[in-house]
């Protein structure tokens, strides 16, 4: 495995301002047609971000990603921010994840998948969030991007009424700890669901979900939706049989009955479209393939 290390904005001679600085660290592999929105959303931060770096770990790429990252130069240089590039030739997301760690010089580890977008406020409210001493997970409000396929619409609008969702500091797609935190662990392991990982390496009271959103696309098609739904189960079946003493952390609320009659009265057909799903999900085991359906 090689990797190269492009410092394209913001090179910094020493570690004196690591406590200063925000690393922002987004896996991407073949996302040409979504970094440059990420990117760009970043950038349109307000000035609570304070001062903020950026590694894109590009694995594996054969499209336009490192092309569009290098594009991004001088707007980074505008705003007075650290852009890196790091070139790495191994295909996955965990490795990429532990190059990008190896490369931050920020205390504040902030975990960001190359297809969301965060509103303006997101890195200041993390950035205040994981200010503290004592070990903190942060993430920000999940949004999911309106659905272009009918059977994803459905399934949205029941998922994002679950109580997981509702009150879970999800976490999915964005996820970030402070130093303190960040000690909880070595390097990221090479499992299914690194967000499970993660969060589960906290306990329920000390993580924090913000109230800036975060902007995650949901895979589209019944297809996809199955596939997807299969990987994740299959990735939280990994860290249970991997890691089971994480599994105190889990505080997953299950829908009661009361509760689910009212979510079937609310949204009737998103019911009945997320339990299909959940049927077929169970039909076959899960698999361990890396899965993006999109």
């Amino acid at each position: 495995m090689t990797t190269e290390c492009h410092i394209l904005s913001g090179n910094i001679q020493t570690d004196t301002v690591q406590h200063d600085f925000l690393s922002v660290i987004i896996a991407a592999h073949n996302e040409e047609d979504y970094i440059a929105d990420c990117l760009e959303a970043l950038l349109e931060q307000d000035n609570s971000a304070g001062l903020v770096e950026v590694i894109v770990a590009a694995n594996a790429c054969t499209d336009r990603t490192e092309d569009v990252v290098f594009s991004m130069k001088t707007a980074f240089e505008e705003r007075n921010w650290r852009l890196v590039l790091l070139k790495i030739s191994r295909a996955g997301k965990p490795n990429a994840f532990n190059q990008g760690d190896d490369a931050a010089i920020g205390n504040n580890r902030i975990y960001l998948d190359a297809d969301v977008r965060c509103d303006p406020e997101m890195l200041g409210q993390l950035r205040a969030a994981l200010s503290q001493q004592h070990p903190i997970y942060a993430t920000g409000t999940i949004q999911v991007v309106p659905p272009s396929t009918w059977i994803t619409k459905r399934y949205a609008e029941f998922w994002v009424r679950l109580p997981f969702v509702q009150n879970g500091a999800v976490g999915a797609g964005l996820f970030s700890a402070n130093a303190a935190g960040r000690k909880r662990w070595a390097q990221f392991p090479a499992v299914i669901s690194d967000d499970t990982f993660v969060r589960l390496n906290f306990a329920p009271e000390e993580r924090i979900e913000v109230a800036a959103r975060y902007h995650w696309p949901m895979v589209e098609g019944m297809r996809n939706l199955v596939r997807v739904r299969r990987r994740q189960d299959a990735g939280v079946a990994e860290i249970r049989r991997l890691y089971p003493e994480l599994i105190r952390n889990e505080n997953a609320q299950k829908i009661s009955l009361s509760n689910l009659l009212h979510l079937m009265v609310q949204v009737p057909i998103g019911f009945l479209v997320y339990a299909t799903i959940q049927t077929l999900v169970r039909l076959r085991p899960g698999s361990s393939e890396w899965v993006r359906g999109r």
